[in-house]
């Protein structure tokens, strides 16, 4: 039993990981050029143009306009634990994202894009436990770490809640943020529920996030709940793959 050939731009490809993974092309080095490569290896300049796209996808190499491929080199990770809502953060003056940046000798920073009112998709009402296209405000931000965007962020609360509320201005009228309004409505953090999902960015996601070819998101749905175990606000976190880690230490129930 024969089996096919493989392509020259995938053998290609399959050389040069190796090559990466090995060393040989360390972080953040500049690959050969593409005309370089193909009289390298006997093919032709498309031929070496497509495995490097190729690499790209993997999110191994980044291609710079004008300069050149280069190795990708592994990302200091923003990495938020299952304690990130914790009241002992609150005597820093800073929340959890810009603590965990100024660790990474980052500088964080929000970019609000939007607050307004929208009926609620689907899913947020079956979080919320309200009726579905009932009245929600939608808080819409992007997270930057000194200058990488690494969070796209959207909240949506109840409209009961929100009505009146600083929730409605850019900035937050309260020295602990979108929680502390939250408390003083007498809404208190008892528990979180949350999903994680890897996926692809949609391209409005990946512009947002000036995301490589390539990096993955990691979803994380953040659903707040008192102790009566109403649900009082949904957030979801696109997060960039590459830039973004979880830490959950939590006792097994």
């Amino acid at each position: 039993m024969t089996t096919k050939e493989e392509p020259p731009s995938r053998a290609l490809a399959t050389q040069l990981r190796a090559k990466i993974q090995r060393g040989d092309y360390a972080p953040g080095e500049k690959l050969p050029s593409e005309r370089t490569l193909a009289a390298e290896y006997g093919i032709a300049r498309n031929t070496a143009a497509e495995a490097v796209r190729l690499l790209a996808e993997e999110g191994l190499v980044t291609r710079q306009h004008g300069k050149g491929n280069f190795v990708r080199g592994e990302q200091a990770l923003i990495r938020l634990g299952s304690d990130r809502y914790s009241p002992k953060y609150r005597e820093s003056g800073l929340s959890p994202f810009l603590l965990e940046c100024e660790k990474q000798g980052k500088v964080g920073r929000f970019e609000v894009l939007s607050v307004e009112k929208i009926r609620s998709p689907e899913w947020v009402a079956d979080e919320l436990g309200v009726e579905n296209g009932s009245n929600v405000l939608e808080r819409e931000n992007v997270f930057w770490a000194s200058d990488d965007p690494v969070y796209r962020v959207t909240t949506y609360v109840p409209w009961g809640i929100a009505k009146g509320s600083g929730l409605l201005r850019d900035e937050i009228p309260h020295k602990y943020g979108i929680h502390g309004i939250f408390e003083d409505k007498g809404y208190v953090m008892a528990r979180i529920r949350e999903s994680v999902k890897t996926r692809m960015p949609t391209p409005e996601e990946a512009e947002h996030l000036q995301l490589p070819s390539g990096v993955p998101v990691l979803e994380v749905v953040h659903t707040s709940l008192t102790a009566e175990q109403t649900a009082y606000e949904v957030t979801r976190f696109v997060m960039r793959g590459d830039m973004s880690g979880l830490l959950y230490n939590m006792p097994v129930e």
